[in-house]
């Protein structure tokens, strides 16, 4: 009796024991479950959010000519307008070729307009993206004794007065005629803007870039010029922009009336030199340019080859622009909060921290001459790349002194300094093409070739 009490406890243990450890494995496989399951919830929107932050903006030609579709259709619509309309959207003159890229919503295309190689941009991809025009809706109200009625030329220059102030913090002149801040022909006494026209003006007027080159656009020869519009799109003249890679800076192409190489002003003797020299003369006239003659300093925040371009004059001209600002807002942007002189970089352009007061200098500490010497021109003129050439007198001399613009004086580089450095440096890249031309008269009237000339 003993042995089958013995018998069946031990039998209802082992069936305690089963039922046990198939409970647990149960909650276990439930627990992994679970967590598997949260795992890949977690994977797949974390793969949802990158695709659509880096992969949902990618430039492709598909969804380039559905943008300019788009905008054709408001066109007929009458939703927007712009002296480039007609060609883009009737006449077929404006060609689309490729897609340059999309940034932060940002659209930059290729087109040939009439046979000519212009560059479409939009900070925004649609035109319902902009903030509309208040005053229309003004217009637009009902009992408004004016309903009918458009704004005149005066008013237009008033409002767009005012946003070039607030965009760009600078004190706009108040002849400033509207033909200036919007490619269409000058208008004659008493002309009358349609809805359309004031919509799509204001919506060009939201895009700092396309506000800063119309300003400048009869001021200076170092911008990029604005060939017309469409809407919120406009078209700007395609340069040969330069590139970071290398010493490289410039691919100079058939379209720019120059000879076909990707070069350094130093892969093949005498011309690419010249063409050097006369590339740093530009970017020093430049920087001249932008500290002197406007009413406010000029400052290029990211100075880099990319941001710059070339005519066929072997002018220098700013393509981007989108962190360039005048002396008031540059202050604005500077005059932050801070613990360390860290805090006060804005990319290329840095102000001292005081620490007593915790605030960052409302005025710049570097300058655009000082960057150019140390990104641009150092590269340019090193040893490394000079080779043999390096120790020659007026070679020597130059480093010289884009290696003292680079590293300024220790409170910076002073407006003095500065303009005596850049007197310096223009000096000197004026000896050399004086040289390298003596050197090519001389080569022709021995009767042996140039190919291979001295400084």
């Amino acid at each position: 009796m003993w042995g089958s009490r013995c018998r069946a406890l031990g039998t209802g243990r082992k069936c305690c024991l089963l039922r046990w450890l198939s409970l647990k494995v149960c909650r276990r496989s439930t627990f992994l479950f679970a967590v598997l399951w949260f795992g890949s919830w977690l994977l797949l929107n974390g793969l949802l959010f990158v695709h659509r932050n880096m992969f949902s903006d990618v430039c492709t030609d598909d969804k380039s000519r559905r943008i300019l579709h788009r905008v054709c259709e408001e066109y007929q619509q009458g939703v927007l307008t712009g002296d480039l309309c007609e060609d883009l959207c009737v006449e077929g003159t404006v060609e689309y070729k490729r897609c340059l890229y999309y940034e932060n919503g940002k659209k930059v295309m290729v087109a040939d307009w009439r046979g000519v190689p212009v560059v479409l941009k939009s900070k925004l991809e649609n035109f319902s993206s902009y903030e509309p025009f208040g005053f229309l809706d003004y217009l637009d109200t009902p009992g408004n004794i004016r309903v009918q009625e458009e704004l005149t030329p005066l008013e237009v220059v008033l409002y767009a007065t005012l946003e070039i102030k607030n965009s760009l913090g600078l004190e706009t002149n108040v002849n400033m005629t509207l033909p200036r801040l919007w490619g269409q022909r000058v208008r004659e006494q008493g002309w009358v803007y349609t809805q359309a026209e004031l919509a799509s003006l204001w919506a060009l007027l939201q895009q700092e870039e396309y506000t800063f080159l119309r300003v400048l656009q009869d001021l200076s020869q170092h911008v990029a010029k604005v060939v017309g519009s469409c809407g919120h799109f406009y078209a700007v003249e395609y340069l040969v922009a330069g590139h970071a890679w290398d010493q490289n800076i410039f691919s100079i192409d058939d379209s720019s009336g120059l000879d076909q190489t990707s070069w350094n002003g130093y892969a093949r003797p005498g011309i690419d030199r010249d063409r050097i020299h006369r590339i740093a003369l530009s970017f020093l006239d430049m920087v001249g340019h932008f500290e002197e003659d406007f009413s406010h300093h000029l400052h290029l925040c990211d100075i880099k080859p990319e941001n710059f371009a070339i005519r066929k004059d072997l002018t220098v001209v700013a393509i981007d622009v989108d962190m360039a600002f005048f002396e008031p807002k540059m202050q604005d942007i500077l005059e932050q909060n801070c613990t360390s002189d860290r805090d006060c970089n804005f990319f290329d352009c840095v102000s001292k921290c005081d620490t007593h007061t915790k605030k960052c200098g409302s005025k710049r500490k570097n300058s655009n001459l000082q960057v150019i010497c140390e990104k641009i021109f150092r590269p340019w003129f090193s040893p490394t790349v000079l080779g043999s050439k390096a120790e020659l007198p007026l070679q020597v001399e130059l480093q010289s002194a884009v290696q003292e613009c680079a590293e300024g004086t220790e409170g910076g580089l002073d407006v003095e300094f500065g303009r005596a450095i850049r007197q310096r440096l223009s000096r000197l890249l004026t000896h050399l093409l004086q040289e390298s031309a003596a050197n090519k008269q001389a080569h022709i009237r021995s009767g042996h070739p140039h190919t291979a000339l001295n400084f």
